[in-house]
């Protein structure tokens, strides 16, 4: 990857977005040395314009963000980064320095929520509860979700045909987990039949 440094003073825009659900989390500005420390210890390391030397995201707040892949633009000279973020990534708190509505990803991020669950129970949870009782109850509970997400688009208001398609969703997305099999397994085989 050969980087054209020459543009913006020896700065080029780095764009960093969600691994995961692809929500764009900042903007910073990255030098070659600010570069070559990011691939070397794998959190994302800026140039601070305002404080004038290397800067590590999360390095006072403990909110890294680690690198999980990097990709260059078609003229060399803007960066996008794929990243895990542990906690917020904006200095206000928010998950994103970008004030969006609402998460439209969110799917994505329940998706690690339940995988979470599976992997660290907690007492009480409808997802460890419903994991409990076998792969046959978690399909069986994705055929009555359906089921009454049908009867609603037939006979019901619109605000129960939409908690009724959540619950769908919802159940679904457990039923992929018992089975491990991801969202973007299903989005790379719908845009395969779609091609």
């Amino acid at each position: 990857m050969t980087i054209d440094f020459s543009k913006s003073d020896g700065l080029v825009p780095v764009i960093i977005q969600d691994e995961k659900t692809l929500e764009v989390l900042m903007l910073g500005y990255m030098n070659e040395e600010a570069f070559e420390k990011t691939k070397a210890i794998g959190k994302v390391t800026f140039f601070s314009r305002s404080k004038n030397r290397l800067w590590t995201k999360g390095e006072e707040s403990g909110n890294f963000l680690y690198v999980k892949n990097i990709s260059l633009d078609c003229d060399a000279d803007t960066l996008l980064i794929k990243a895990d973020a542990v906690g917020p990534t904006c200095h206000t708190g928010s998950r994103s320095c970008f004030k969006t509505n609402y998460n439209q990803n969110f799917l994505f991020k329940l998706e690690e929520i339940i995988a979470d669950r599976y992997k660290n129970p907690v007492e009480g949870s409808y997802v460890n509860k419903l994991r409990a009782k076998g792969l046959n109850k978690i399909a069986q509970k994705v055929g009555e979700e359906g089921v009454e997400t049908v009867i609603a688009a037939l006979n019901e208001t619109e605000h129960d045909f939409i908690n009724e398609s959540s619950d769908l969703l919802f159940h679904l997305l457990v039923l992929l987990r018992e089975k491990n099999i991801t969202l973007e397994t299903l989005a790379k085989n719908l845009e395969n039949r779609h091609q």
